[in-house]
């Protein structure tokens, strides 16, 4: 399009028979983009060019002159352009190439050109033959470019230039860039290398020896997944998670191990108390007095209300441990208050209960709580205490509920293990040692927490619930 435009400027110069050195215009001149005619995707290509007929008129003489002279700007145009620059009269008589004094007036883009409009398709290119390995890979290799350019003179149209070449650039292009291309590719690709180097490390790396560490796990080794030098953020939280996971299932495991050490014990103390008393009676209860005896029979007695106490209890924990907490559990602290102080004060224990004047809902089912409180002061009375006081105050997302009572404490050694279960320094009167774990784990499920606080006096436990 570019072509035809500086060679039909100049044709209708030399048709005028003008000085070939350019005069300016007064006028400005005005510029614009020249919007594209071809698409390969949408616009049709049409066959190959069809040769030129043979007609019985004669060319126009002036069309011929202006050829001869334009003749020698066409092959140093086609030199450097490498397009066919052929020139048609008004009849679309053929005025240059092998195909001269033959007529091109059938063609729909001569026709067009002929009515003033310059007209750009594609045609298949008959004499295609692939020059390059990689020319494949576009469907315009095989094609040809034909743009039909009007020559004006004085706005009359007296001729026709048709310029035609193949899309050969590009490949050539590509091929003088080869050396660029090639080293394109191999930057790519070592980029590629060293990008997969770093995900490997990074990445794939610490996944395999965290899943090393997961079957370890799994096996019921103790694992030790060790972190790699090199970290992205979601491997080291990963990380941080498994690390986490780990430590819960070994103090899980732990945990479980102590208590079925545990729970082992309490049960083969009074069963081999039972099992002993019965042989006593088989072997010798013909010889033996009846006190003896019923001695014998009380103390089987006391032994399995031990065991069906200590089953209860463990039957409490079991359900504590597994409970998770409702979402939408709610709970009013004042009638449980109440309730509880209800069931248990009497005539040698008092529980007094101070509360703010606004307190918020609690975050917790209430029979969870009630229980938690009931097991708080139960044991406050079997310690001995004859008075029980209850404070509750809001500390900002949570209730602290105070409870602190007048009787003998706790004793500074056993401080430490007084939530463990199976603990208790009243096994002699009963005692499973299992209702400060049963409460711990009744505010766990619904995140709330048990404390021991220092006091001088008496012993001073204090519950933290969420609030709604």
């Amino acid at each position: 399009m570019a072509q035809g435009a500086a060679l039909g400027a100049s044709a209708a110069i030399v048709w005028k028979g003008l000085p070939t050195q350019p005069v300016l215009a007064a006028a400005p001149i005005r510029y614009h983009d020249q919007v594209t005619e071809v698409d390969l995707r949408s616009s049709p290509i049409l066959p190959s060019r069809p040769p030129a007929v043979p007609t019985r008129q004669r060319p126009d003489g002036a069309a011929l002159a202006l050829t001869r002279q334009m003749m020698p700007a066409f092959q140093e145009t086609k030199l450097t352009t490498l397009s066919s620059i052929l020139i048609v009269d008004r009849q679309g008589i053929v005025l240059n190439g092998e195909e001269r004094g033959r007529s091109f007036a059938a063609l729909p883009e001569i026709r067009a050109a002929l009515g003033g409009k310059a007209v750009t398709v594609m045609r298949e290119n008959g004499g295609y033959a692939a020059r390059y390995p990689l020319e494949w890979l576009s469907r315009a290799s095989s094609i040809r470019l034909h743009h039909a350019r009007p020559i004006r003179v004085d706005g009359q149209v007296v001729g026709v230039l048709l310029i035609s070449r193949s899309p050969r650039a590009l490949y050539l292009g590509i091929y003088e860039d080869r050396g660029k291309i090639a080293l394109g590719v191999v930057t790519i690709f070592l980029m590629l290398l060293l990008l997969s180097a770093v995900l490997s490390r990074a990445i794939v790396r610490p996944v395999e020896a965290l899943s090393r560490a997961t079957r370890a796990l799994a096996s019921g080794h103790r694992a030790v997944a060790r972190r790699p030098s090199l970290q992205v953020v979601e491997i080291r939280a990963l990380y941080e998670d498994f690390e986490q996971m780990a430590d819960a299932i070994e103090k899980r495991s732990r945990y479980l191990r102590d208590f079925a050490a545990s729970v082992s014990h309490e049960f083969k103390t009074p069963l081999a108390a039972i099992s002993g008393a019965i042989e006593l009676l088989q072997d010798h209860r013909a010889d033996m007095a009846p006190t003896d005896q019923e001695r014998f029979l009380r103390n089987m007695a006391a032994d399995a209300q031990r065991l069906s106490r200590l089953v209860r209890r463990l039957m409490e924990l079991a359900r504590a441990d597994v409970l998770v907490g409702e979402r939408d559990a709610q709970a009013e602290v004042l009638p449980i208050l109440a309730s509880v102080a209800d069931a248990l004060a009497s005539e040698g224990f008092a529980i007094h209960v101070q509360v703010s004047d606004a307190l918020p809902s609690l975050a917790i089912d209430a029979g969870a709580l009630e229980a938690v409180l009931t097991i708080l002061a139960e044991n406050a009375r079997q310690a001995g205490a004859s008075k029980l006081k209850v404070t509750v105050a809001p500390q900002d997302d949570m209730l602290w509920i105070d409870i602190a009572d007048d009787g003998p404490g706790i004793p500074q050694g056993d401080r430490n293990r007084i939530f463990d279960p199976f603990f208790t320094s009243k096994r002699h009167e009963g005692g499973t040692g299992l209702g400060l774990a049963i409460a711990r784990s009744l505010l766990d499920a619904y995140r709330g927490e048990l404390h021991l606080i220092s006091t001088a006096h008496g012993a001073h436990f204090r519950i933290a619930c969420p609030t709604l």
